[in-house]
Parts: structure tokens; sequence; C-alpha cells
């Protein structure tokens, strides 16, 4: 196992408030920015990524969801044969530990530890009632029958702390004999021969030199929706158009490497708040709240530091005439803005947040190179907004949020709105508001598409199409993003894969 990060050592990763720490950090998050984006003033978008074992999941807000069940079966109809929502439960109810015991769609057993969160500040209550006083119906389970609804987030914790998936299935089986661990490693090339993949390339350390590995069976590439596509294209396969500019041989001409980029676009509406229940990092936190959440935690594993920070959410349909829910609302008790990056208002002000998504964007961005060395970053540009239909629904995803945030009971701890702002009224300036502060939700997906068609680049059982000995485990290969947060599918999709590897092993 390669990781191109350091071990999980940090405390910030195991202690779950400290996403906020893990914001700033560049050891353990790749922090990427994208391309300037067209379509939202020429921005450079932040995009975190884990860099360390374990990954996104282990600088995540631990939001544990799975997506409508329509997601899975929707990837089956597009011929991904096995991929249909009930042979993927069965997937998530293997891997899963989940606090209140089995049922049908939640699983016991497993190593990835599902719990009830243990620490929820009172506003989240206020803002599950405001939901629901705009219609919305009460869920305690986004896991369970259906996904519809507001609660509260059943978290990736385990006592308090974060399971991450190296908690969950890499530091258990750190002894087994036939495992290597390399942390520090960045994997620079895929070797292939023919079209067989044969081996990996990688440099160790900052100063270290190159290395190769040679694979007995096959090479397992699981980098993310940003990496895979990345590494691939460093080997020589994907579209030409891409690779050759750079100087680099093209292997396997495969159209799709990198292209179907899809990521949820996320607006907030935020509030200053007037009876001082949320998160203000100002000096009584600091002096007086701050000691004792560091004893809640440390003697209980509860209190502030056992916070995932996104506490309470849903999902909800933009209008009557969806099908299924086509936003989610994560509400934060704390003033949260730049991805945590601008703590100037959540030092000034008692606040919240109410962070809302389109879950089915149909803007399609790409991953490219900007250069044939494998230690530059990618070339990111997720074309955000591009088709019209999404800024339609952001703009009513912003209604969303304002109703709900005015609201009784909520409505009573409102003081005034910071964003965005009691002059943004009109369909025009919502859109306006949109360009200017919309972020990533930190989901992008699709980059190397599992199917059949022109664009795919992974069969059904995730194998490089057109090559031998190399497959794609990870976000990448989603056709379609699921509604919802993506780390408990991409442990789905993993649990199959392990099937998968091992039934093709035995068969070969």
């Amino acid at each position: 196992l390669l990781e191109a990060g350091p071990r999980d050592w940090n405390p910030l990763i195991h202690i779950p408030i400290g996403i906020i720490g893990l914001m700033w950090s560049k050891m353990f998050n790749w922090a990427y920015h994208t391309a300037p984006q067209k379509h939202m003033n020429s921005r450079e978008m932040f995009w975190p990524r884990g860099k360390t074992l374990g990954g996104s999941s282990s600088i995540n807000a631990q939001c544990y969801t799975r997506g409508n069940a329509w997601d899975y079966d929707h990837w089956a109809e597009l011929g991904n044969r096995g991929w249909g929502f009930e042979e993927m439960l069965g997937y998530f109810r293997r891997s899963e530990k989940f606090e209140s015991g089995a049922s049908e769609y939640h699983g016991s057993e497993g190593t990835y530890c599902v719990s009830a969160p243990r620490h929820v500040n009172p506003l989240n209550r206020a803002f599950i009632e405001a939901s629901q006083a705009c219609g919305l119906p009460r869920n305690d389970d986004f896991g369970g029958a259906t996904e519809e609804g507001v609660g509260l987030y059943s978290v990736a914790q385990d006592n308090g702390r974060r399971c991450s998936n190296a908690d969950a299935f890499l530091h258990p089986v750190a002894d087994r004999k036939n495992l290597t661990v390399i942390t520090r490693a960045r994997a620079k090339k895929v070797l292939i021969e023919g079209k067989r993949a044969v081996g990996v390339t990688y440099k160790k350390g900052w100063f270290g030199g190159d290395h190769s590995l040679r694979a007995k069976c096959e090479v397992l590439l699981c980098g993310g929706a940003i990496n895979s596509p990345q590494l691939l294209l460093l080997s020589g396969v994907g579209p030409k158009s891409e690779i050759e500019p750079h100087g680099i041989p093209v292997v396997h001409e495969l159209k799709g490497v990198g292209r179907n980029l899809q990521d949820h676009l996320d607006v907030s509406v935020i509030d200053i708040e007037k009876t001082k229940l949320s998160l203000r990092l100002g000096p009584k936190f600091l002096l007086i709240e701050a000691p004792k959440a560091v004893y809640e935690y440390f003697a209980h594993g509860r209190g502030q530091l056992a916070s995932n920070v996104a506490e309470s959410g849903g999902f909800a349909r933009s209008d009557e005439s969806q099908p299924r829910a086509d936003l989610q609302l994560h509400f934060i008790a704390t003033i949260e803005q730049d991805h945590g990056h601008n703590l100037w208002n959540t030092i000034k002000h008692y606040g919240y947040t109410l962070r809302v998504c389109d879950l089915r964007p149909k803007s399609r961005g790409y991953i490219g190179l900007k250069s044939a060395d494998p230690m530059a970053d990618a070339l990111i540009d997720p074309n955000y907004l591009d088709h019209p239909d999404d800024l339609a629904q952001l703009v009513k995803a912003v209604k969303l949020g304002r109703k709900i945030l005015r609201a009784e009971p909520l409505a009573g701890h409102r003081e005034r709105e910071l964003e965005p702002g009691e002059t943004v009224a009109s369909d025009a300036e919502i859109e306006a508001f949109i360009r200017n502060r919309a972020e990533t939700i930190y989901h992008p997906v699709g980059t190397c598409k599992m199917g059949h068609d022109d664009e795919a680049v992974v069969d059904d059982r995730l194998r490089v199409h057109g090559m031998q000995g190399l497959r794609v485990v990870d976000a990448s290969i989603m056709p379609t993003l699921v509604g919802g947060n993506t780390n408990a599918p991409t442990t789905a999709i993993a649990e199959k894969a392990a099937d998968m590897i091992l039934e093709d092993r035995l068969t070969a």
C-alpha cells in the first residue's frame, strides 16, 4: 500500500472537531485549488482532500449517509450489473458497526463504527423543529428506509473518536505478513508492458529517490477522483489530447479518463445569533469553554471536541414536482466561512450556518495535467454552473435556507442575516451572491467512470477498459453523484471490489 501522505498520527485527525484545524494543514491535506471558474467570476476554489492513511475519511465531517436507493438502481440501469441498491445494501451492512444494532438497513458486525453524535448544540434541535414547521418530515435515520427529512446525522465515530477508513479497515490488519504500508510515497507512473499493468514507480519522501514495485497480479488505483485519473494520464492512459501536449507517450488511448467530473456545489445562509448558544471563538471560549471541553472529551469522550461540526441536517425537495430529495442541508452551530479559513466573524459574533447543496448537478468538468511532472498538482476544472439548471437549483437552495432560518423556533435566536445579507432579495441578486460565495461540499466523483459507453474508463468489475492487471477502486468510478455524502458509498464500493478481486483471482 503506497500512501502519498504521512501516517495518521496527528491528534486533530482523531478528535472530531479537529476538522477545523485540518482545513489549514498542508501536511495532511492536499489543499488543492481549481482552475478559475468561468461561471463563478473566475474564482480559484479551494478543494481540500485527505493526504494521509484513510484519505479524506481522515479529514472529513464524518456524516454517515448513503444517498438515495434510486442512485444505485440508476447505475444498474446504465448497464452496470450488480450495482443496484439491493446488492449495494449488503456491502453497506457488511462494513458497518452500527451503534444501535443490526436491522434491515444496518449491520453490527463490521469495523466501520457508526454512532449517534456525542455532542449536540441545542440550536440543532431548533433547526430541526424549524424545518418541520416548513413542512420537512423528521428523520432519525438517513440510512434507513428513506433519506428524506431532517434530523441529527449519524457519524463515523467510535466513542467520540473519529473512525476513519484507516481505523476501520487498515490498522486492525497492520500486522499481516502480506501487507506492507509505505507512507510518504508519491506514485509517479503505472508501469505498463503491452496492455498489462505490471507495477508502479514512486518517490519516497521529500528528498528520496525513485523506487519501483512489481505487481504479481494487478495494480489497484485508489487515489480518488483527482489523483487516480492524474496517475493514468501520467502513465499514458487516457485521451491523446490531454497526454501528447505534455510529451508523454500514449500507451492506451481511453477517451474518458479525467472526464465526467461532478461535485456538490454548496451555498450558505448565515445568521448572527443573539441567544449566545452557538460556538464563538472569543475570549469566553478560550478562557472558560475550551478547558471544559478538553476535560469533557478526554474524561468522557463527549463535549465540544466530539462535535463533527455539522451535527444536523437533512434532505429536501426543491419543489413538489421532484420525485426525490434533490437538496441536502448541513446545519452548523457556528459561523463557518471559506472552509474555516476566515475566522473573523466566528471570533466576533455568535451565529449559525446552514449549508445547502444541489444533489444532482448537471454540469460536468474534468481533471487534466498541468505538466508531465508527477509531483505537480493536477488541473482541476469542475466547470461549476455550466448548466443553467444548476444555478436555478442553488437559488431555490438559498430560498429554502432562508425559510428555515426564519421559522420558529430558530427565528427566536436570530439577530440578523450575515449572508447573503438583507439587501440580497431578487433572484438576480441571489444569483450574483452564489457566483461570489458558493463552495464545494467536498464530494468530487466520476473521473474514471464505470460503464460501457464512449466515456467509460472501467467496466462493472472496475477493470480499466482495454487493459489487463489494472483496476480503479475509489469515488472516481461513480457514473453519477449519489444524493448524499460520499464516504460511506466509497467504502461500499471498496467492499464490493474486494469480493470481485477475490472472485477473479480464484477463477483465473
